[in-house]
């Protein structure tokens, strides 16, 4: 037998194969003693046979083979070039090992097959993707990363839907006899199907118990499975969508899978990912500039540009806090609407006729940097891009349209070495420190091709131009994933800037993205996707929870909205170093209407909890609110940063209100906060400092 172990923050993974096949995973749980008998782990998992069974059980390998009779969903499909189904038998070839990493080598005649895994040492994110090679052409159907076992106490999957402005919404499906599937056909990691999946196991809560998480890193379609087999195993695959791969190859290779294991509830699982991104994913050009509060046009004048209003625009923006002011849809081309210009990447000059010079130059004598949107992988067909290469366009020309556009086909070189160009060009001639990069409408059909070909034009990109910032934006929400982080700084969660909407959002999306590339900006009085009328003080505070921006017109601000919104930025300015590494903590709330979430600074010294009424509570009074992962015999100074917020009708001597408070973490997680009675559709900001 051939074992395999690796080890990382707080997390063992064993692997074991009898004789030269396949392993399977025999542990993946909270870290084994250094001592620990690896032989007698694999032994002692070893599942019985008997009645109505093969005489030897299939193993659940990392790659289940249908040539073993797996009874299963098979981690591999195959067909040669004349399209008859392959079943290779994969044999031990070779394995490379360093500390945490390891990687495994299989073949089967013409096949080889070959899995790598990862342990970070300091989150405890395991890493893992597969390869297939053939000495001559095959076609794929499916491959999944390296297969993990489900746990057999979980009761519950909970993967992720969501739409247009409501991303990130938590899907509970009951483990069963037979499979759980998600599958993204759209092109893009996409609202309708984040990639990633959490098995809590029973009992487990935000703050206790066990839970796994896995996170697929890619930005095309993909596929989740969870199966339970009839003997009672489990296992979980993620790979690419099937049959996304439109020709035969001699190579293909998955995307990274992301898995955590947590013995602290799913804010363990969400602080490890949190973690990860933001010190193995994300490369920031400069990682030690302040992330600058952004002011972004779009809610404010959409594609009416004119110099001297967006300088007036700027200057307000500025005196606001902004620091970074970004120009979005409408300044190319002949674009006056969403029907034309798209792949028209150069200065529309009847907008400004002296270039982009004249209003970059003022933003930045404002103190503020430069950015610019753009949406490269598509085209009108009322532009000059279009008229001069329809054959760019991806997909049959009688395709229905999506937003009056079109997708390029961005598996080809001569579409991205226009793209390139052009981009490269508005980039050089400019001070730009930042691209909002864009994504508005489904691919006529997935194709793997397709992302790899808009990685490669971000990566050229970014390699000619380091010191720019990329934000991830596909309608919101519809491209986030590990994939595209590491290759952006920041990713649009939703284009709802309804603060009420974006309490849930951004609480959820927690559960695996950190502050720094979570963008949220303050929208309008009137909200443009929800029409509902929020008090400025909720839009700057959940704003002001995440990576700070401001999206409306500032000429509408009333004096009082003005100073509010000033108010909570200096705040946020204020405090955004340490909520840079925070970790963001998802809080148990007794009370059904309140979202509150905890954000800890890395040496735990200080915190903030943002307690968000969504509605009016079934009870009178508010209930505490209980706070986590604190020291018990600390002493805290707890204070209500937002205490003028309070109404009338809270009358009552809460000690909040009257000043800070100290009280032990012991207290705090056990009783929990004590808050002042507010209306709904308010939050309550708490600010807490070890003493």
């Amino acid at each position: 037998m051939s074992i395999w172990r690796l080890d990382g923050a707080g997390v063992s993974l064993v692997l074991a194969a009898a004789g030269d096949r396949l392993p399977e995973v025999v542990y993946w749980g909270p870290v084994l003693p250094v001592g620990e008998d690896l032989g007698a782990v694999a032994f002692a998992g070893r599942a019985d046979v008997t009645g109505g069974m093969l005489d030897v059980l299939p193993e659940l390998s990392i790659c289940p083979e249908e040539s073993r009779s797996f009874a299963g969903q098979p981690g591999l499909r195959l067909r040669d070039a004349g399209g008859v189904p392959l079943r290779p038998t994969l044999r031990f070839v070779a394995a490379e090992e360093a500390l945490g990493r390891l990687v495994l080598r299989y073949r089967d005649g013409e096949l080889s097959y070959a899995a790598e895994f990862a342990v970070d040492p300091a989150t405890g994110v395991m890493a893992a993707f597969s390869v297939v090679e053939s000495d001559a052409p095959v076609w794929l159907d499916w491959l999944a990363a390296p297969v993990l076992p489900g746990p057999q106490l979980a009761d519950e999957i909970l993967d992720f839907a969501g739409r247009w402005c409501g991303e990130f919404q938590v899907v509970r499906s009951a483990w069963g006899p037979g499979v759980r599937m998600r599958e993204a056909r759209t092109g893009r990691s996409g609202h309708e199907h984040f990639p990633g999946v959490i098995l809590p196991c029973r009992g487990a809560t935000n703050t206790h118990g066990q839970v796994y998480a896995l996170h697929y890193g890619w930005s095309g379609g993909h596929r989740m499975v969870a199966e339970e087999l009839p003997d009672g195993r489990r296992q979980v695959q993620f790979g690419h969508a099937s049959g996304t791969e439109l020709a035969p190859g001699t190579r293909f290779e998955t995307a990274k899978v992301y898995a955590v294991v947590s013995d602290t509830g799913l804010n363990g699982c969400a602080v490890a990912f949190q973690r990860f991104v933001h010190d193995r994913v994300v490369v920031f050009p400069d990682p030690a500039r302040p992330r600058p509060v952004h002011y972004n046009c779009w809610e404010a004048v959409y594609f009416r540009h004119s110099v001297a209003e967006l300088q007036e625009i700027a200057s307000r923006a500025a005196a606001l806090g902004a620091e970074r002011f970004v120009l979005d849809d409408g300044w190319f081309g002949r674009r006056d609407d969403d029907t034309s210009s798209l792949g028209d990447w150069w200065v529309d000059a009847r907008k400004f006729p002296d270039g982009l010079g004249p209003l970059i130059d003022h933003v930045q004598d404002l103190g503020m940097a430069f950015g610019l949107w753009f949406e490269p992988e598509m085209v009108n067909l009322d532009s000059d891009l279009y008229r001069a290469h329809p054959e760019w366009v991806l997909g049959p020309a009688d395709q229905i349209p999506g937003r009056q556009q079109m997708v390029l086909d961005m598996a080809r070189a001569e579409v991205r070495e226009y793209l390139y160009d052009r981009i490269a060009a508005v980039l050089s001639a400019h001070s730009i420190d930042y691209i909002k990069w864009d994504h508005n409408r489904l691919l006529p059909y997935a194709d793997a091709a397709q992302t790899r070909g808009s990685y490669a034009l971000l990566d050229r990109l970014r390699e000619a131009f380091p010191g720019v910032e990329i934000e991830s934006c596909a309608s919101g929400g519809g491209r986030i994933d590990f994939g595209v982080l590491g290759r952006t700084q920041r990713v649009w969660l939703s284009d709802s800037n309804d603060a009420l909407e974006r309490m849930r959002i951004q609480a959820d999306a927690a559960l695996f993205l950190p502050l720094v590339v979570t963008g949220s900006h303050v929208g309008p009085r009137v909200c443009h996707t929800s029409g509902r009328v929020l008090d400025m003080r909720l839009r700057a505070w959940v704003a002001a929870a995440r990576h700070m921006g401001f999206e409306m017109d500032p000429r509408e601000l009333t004096e009082d909205e003005a100073a509010v919104l000033a108010r909570v930025t200096g705040w946020w300015k204020a405090n955004r170093d340490w909520m840079a590494r925070a970790d963001i903590l998802r809080l148990e709330s007794a009370d059904a209407a309140v979202i509150a979430e905890q954000q800890l600074s890395e040496d735990g010294a200080r915190f903030a909890v943002f307690a968000g009424k969504a509605a009016s509570s079934e009870q009178i009074l508010p209930r505490p609110v209980r706070l986590t992962r604190l020291e018990p015999g600390a002493m805290y100074r707890v204070t209500l940063a937002n205490r003028g917020d309070a109404v009338r009708l809270s009358r009552g001597e809460v000690a909040l209100k009257d000043g800070p408070v100290v009280m032990s973490g012991q207290y705090l997680m056990n009783h929990g906060l004590t808050l002042p009675w507010s209306f709904p559709e308010t939050i309550w900001v708490i600010e807490g400092e070890r003493l």
